[in-house]
């Protein structure tokens, strides 16, 4: 690792992982680089610098958020092709930005390659959420969250860890319950028809029963809510959806969905998330959840 090299001899983990990272095996093991530089480090009473090539503790990280972006969009782009090969991933030639090596070559994981401080941007929120979580926000989702990460981190300084990105993200989106809650929720249609929708929602703790139409069980449901006097001292809620996305987060008997939607709040942009084993409910908890935003 450098130590005591003092007549301009490189250090044997960087001359062995530059040939590896071309494609030439160094006849050297590091395949747990970790567990060597911890054995060095005992046995020198020397620490590794974090920015030592390859065995540091920063050296697979990203701050930047350019740099985080596309690290994301690397990864995606490897995942791919290895799905369209039907092969792993580790069988293909490596090629990502800022990742000379594979992470795993090393012992080391994807997971630590993000770090969200207040350098980041929404390249590296969004790679976590999708990562840790499986929940693939849009665009516009992802500018707006990394926001409210952007703001926490500058509050507090620091680096959050994807626990506390996770957190922020449940606080935010998933477990607001005022003014609105979901209860329970019936639809209906037939065809030619609009949908006819029956939903109990908590209204500032008190349960009402609500009825709407519309061209689709989230149109039914917006018109519902609409028509409710609001909350407070603000006039009514005045929702308008303006977009709408979904995806499966599992498959199988206990498959789950994550709803995604876009909604004018009076004269506000806000976004919702609601996820829920039924597409329905999770895309009615994700106007739920962008109308609580709303209120604050």
């Amino acid at each position: 690792f450098g130590n005591g090299e003092r007549t301009g001899n490189v250090d044997l983990v960087t001359l062995a992982m530059n040939l590896f990272s071309q494609g030439i095996d160094p006849q050297v093991d590091l395949s747990d680089i970790d567990e060597i530089r911890r054995t060095v480090e005992y046995c020198t009473n020397l620490p590794v610098h974090p920015r030592h090539p390859y065995a540091g503790d920063l050296v697979y990280t990203a701050f930047s958020g350019s740099h985080q972006d596309a690290i994301k969009k690397g990864l995606e782009d490897l995942d791919e092709q290895a799905a369209e090969q039907g092969v792993p991933v580790s069988q293909l030639t490596w090629e990502a930005p800022y990742l000379p090596i594979d992470p795993h070559d090393v012992g080391r994981t994807y997971e630590a390659v993000i770090r969200v401080n207040s350098q980041s941007g929404k390249g590296g929120v969004a790679y976590i959420l999708k990562a840790e979580h499986r929940l693939d926000l849009p665009r516009r989702a992802q500018i707006e969250f990394s926001r409210v990460i952007q703001e926490r981190t500058d509050a507090e300084g620091g680096e959050m860890t994807p626990d506390e990105i996770w957190s922020v993200f449940r606080a935010e989106y998933l477990d607001r319950t005022t003014p609105l809650q979901l209860n329970s929720v019936h639809t209906s249609s037939a065809a030619g028809e609009k949908d006819a929708l029956a939903v109990n929602v908590y209204v500032d703790g008190e349960l009402q029963s609500l009825q709407g139409e519309g061209n689709g069980p989230i149109a039914a449901f917006v018109a519902a809510i609409n028509e409710l006097p609001g909350s407070g001292d603000q006039g009514g809620f005045d929702v308008r959806v303006l977009d709408y996305a979904e995806h499966a987060l599992s498959s199988g008997g206990d498959a789950v969905a994550a709803a995604y939607v876009e909604c004018l709040v009076r004269d506000s942009v806000y976004w919702g998330v609601g996820i829920d084993a039924n597409i329905v409910t999770a895309s009615l908890k994700a106007v739920i959840s962008a109308v609580n935003r709303a209120a604050g």
